[in-house]
Order: structure tokens, then sequence, then C-alpha cells
């Protein structure tokens, strides 16, 4: 079995430990082969035969392909940058009696909170400064690329109830200990020395906790990958890969990753914000196109939403629904819901299917069980503002929103050859 493609996707996760990361990477991956970065604050210009991308709030990005010729319509295959983690709150530093300096935090996101105590942490993000120069704002990102805090459970000897099932309290439970009494004063400072900048310098920040632990390869026959935020890097990753492996040729390709899917998408960098509607209305205007031939575009487009699936777990067989029951390493998965939490219908599974029997990829398919309210995505929040036939999928994976989560080997490939496929 080929692993390079896991390999790189490990190296990806390690390397993205924010969202702004994330973006970042995959702005430097734009780049490497050669496409043109464009500003929202600026004119475009594009032309047929051109590849360009453009970011949002640093933490959301959009890249596309115009055909040399005139094309019929859109492929866009959308994912999530962000994941559930801790966010740093302002005046972060908290004394504990006279010896102890812990850190404030608050979730973002629905987190599985238990997977977050004793193993070591640190913290990424951004920082705002104004730039002595242009006197703009400017962003520095941040990567505190040690062990730097933990947060400890409390002994059973304190809580004999501790197996039997605890509720945890975000305010009393999960706040990190960085420090003795020696560090009191010196986190942001910290903060600034890792962005390069003085500490008064700094204006705001975004600022997460992350696990530490390296991306591993594992299993009998190293069929599994456990990392932090395959949800949803692992799609993103695998979108782009197959976006830059595509010839596209005929149709507007695009690959979206948008931010805030984890705290519902309401942003102006979500899935509910104008991003995708106003790149793509721009780049018609742009085209010289007219807001007609965008409508008729957007009536013979389709878009992939990839977003991770829930995998049968070894250990909960029952909590999956009786007939649609995907595995790991089975293959992508199409997500269906009745109430539209997922948009996948009939017409969109069935050119998905389709896609995937080009590209010899095998496809499984993802239900609740009907006594369990399942999550949603980001297809359906999307379609508010540019609404196109829309498939729900995701690589099935094991304790989504745990700070290390598990996922297959092979779904890396099987989603890059679909991907592929697709923008061809």
């Amino acid at each position: 079995m080929d692993d390079t493609s896991v390999k790189e996707l490990a190296q990806f996760l390690e390397s993205s430990p924010s969202c702004f990361h994330a973006a970042e990477n995959m702005k430097n991956m734009l780049l490497k082969v050669h496409f043109e970065q464009l500003y929202e604050n600026k004119k475009w210009t594009i032309r047929p035969g051109g590849r360009y991308f453009v970011t949002r709030n640093e933490s959301a990005l959009i890249a596309f392909t115009v055909p040399e010729h005139s094309f019929p319509g859109m492929r866009i295959m959308a994912s999530h940058g962000d994941s559930p983690a801790f966010k740093i709150k302002e005046n972060p530093e908290l004394e504990t009696d006279g010896h102890y300096i812990r850190l404030n935090v608050e979730r973002y996101g629905g987190m599985l909170c238990a997977p977050w105590l004793d193993r070591p942490l640190s913290v990424a993000g951004r920082v705002i400064v104004r730039d002595p120069g242009s006197g703009a704002f400017v962003s520095r990102l941040v990567n505190i690329d040690r062990d730097l805090v933990l947060i400890p459970n409390l002994a059973v000897h304190m809580n004999r109830e501790a197996n039997n099932g605890y509720k945890y309290n975000p305010q009393k439970d999960m706040l990190p200990l960085y420090g003795d009494l020696t560090a009191k004063g010196t986190f942001m400072k910290t903060i600034a020395d890792c962005a390069g900048v003085d500490e008064e310098a700094i204006l705001g920040h975004d600022l997460f906790l992350y696990n530490r632990e390296r991306a591993s390869i594992w299993g009998a026959s190293g069929e599994f990958i456990s990392c932090g935020r395959l949800d949803d890097l692992q799609c993103a990753f695998a979108s782009l890969k197959g976006f830059l492996a595509g010839k596209k040729q005929k149709y507007l390709s695009v690959h979206c990753v948008l931010d805030n899917e984890e705290v519902g998408s309401g942003t102006k960098q979500g899935a509910a914000s104008t991003f995708l509607y106003d790149t793509l209305t721009r780049i018609h205007d742009c085209l010289g196109l007219t807001r007609e031939d965008y409508l008729i575009h957007l009536a013979d487009s389709l878009m992939i939403s990839a977003d991770n699936a829930h995998a049968v777990h070894p250990n909960h067989t029952d909590k999956a629904d009786p007939t649609n029951r995907p595995y790991i390493n089975g293959g992508i998965v199409i997500k269906f819901n009745a109430n539209q939490k997922y948009c996948t219908d009939g017409v969109s599974a069935a050119m998905f299917r389709d896609i995937c029997r080009t590209a010899g990829v095998p496809v499984q398919t993802f239900v609740n069980r009907s006594d369990m309210a399942g999550g949603s995505t980001l297809g359906n929040i999307s379609n508010t503002q540019v609404a196109l036939n829309t498939v729900d999928i995701g690589l099935p994976q094991l304790a989504m929103h745990s700070p290390y989560e598990t996922a297959g080997v092979q779904d890396t490939e099987y989603l890059i050859r679909a991907a592929e496929e697709f923008f061809k």
C-alpha cells in the first residue's frame, strides 16, 4: 500500500495547529504551483486559463481556475478548516493559591472534554499588531512549538465517581496549568516573543490550545492514522490535492475551505457568509459575464460538501444505523438526512456515485439512527447563499471532536482520487 498521501497528510496536520496555519499552508501550496493571490480590497483582473485564490480573515480560502474557453457551469468542493478547541480568553492568567498560574479559556465548538486532560498541550493562532511603516493592522502567526501547558485530572481518590460518568465544568475542570508563581505575567510575553514583536505591540489575538501529540500511523498493517484536527483537515487536504491534480478544463473549478463550521458557520468567513457568493459573482463580473450567466451556470453546477463522517465504532456498534454502516478504509461516505441536516438528495447522490465509479473509488452511506439526533455541516448552510446541487460526503473516522481522532490511511487516497476525477 502506497502511504505517500497519508504521510503528506500527517505533515499537513502537524503544521496546522490552528485554522490560520491551515489556511497559510494551503496558500503556500497554491503559490508553489503558480496560483495568483487576489485581495478582496483590490481590483481583480481575471483571464481565461488563469489560476487564482483569495482569503478572508486569513482563516478561509477559495482557490479557482478559469477554463480557456466558455464554461457551462461550476465544480465546487467545500470543506472547513476549524476544529473544536479551547480558546484563550482576554487577560488569560489566573493566579491560584499563590502557587500556580493557570490560563483562562473557553470552549470553541462541541468537543469531547476528557481526552484533553493529562496530555501535553500548547498554544497557536495569531496576534494582531499595527505595522509601524504603513500603519496597517497586520497579523503574525503564533505557534509555541513546545510542551507548554497541561490540564491535570483530579485523582480518583478525590473523585471516587470519576469512572461512573462525570459532567465537566469548563470553567473549573478544563483550565490548563501554565506554571508556578514564577510564570506570573509571562504568558503574553511568550506569545510576543514567538510572534517577533514587543508585548505592548499586540492589540488583539485569536489563540487556541492544541494537542502536541504527533500524528501516528498504526494498526496491525499500518491501516489507521490518528492525529488532532482530522475533522476536517483530512477533507481539506484531500480536496486540495485532487483539485491541483485535476485537469480542470471544462468547468470553473473551485476549492473552498471555510471557517467556523464548528460554531454554526454564522460569521463573515463561515458557510453562512457571502464569501463564496461574493467570489463566484465577482469572477463572473471580471470575465464580462452577466448575472443571468451566473444563474445559468449555477443551475448546471455541483458542489461537494466534504466534512468527515462517523464510522461504526468497534465498541459501540449499536450506535450505528442498522443498514447504513460505514467503516474505516471502506471508502468515501455519502451522508443522508431526511430533515436536510445534510443536503444530499437522489440527484446529487447519483452524480457523486458516478464520479466515484469512474475514479474506481468505493462508496459507503451514513444515515443517523432514527432515534438519535445527528450534527449538521456546511453544505446546507452554504446553500442559503449559493443554491446548487450539493452532496454531503466525508471520510469515516472514530472519536470525532476529540483532540486525537482516528481515520483510515486508504480513505485519504480515495478522496484525492475522487476529487481529481471531479475536477477533471
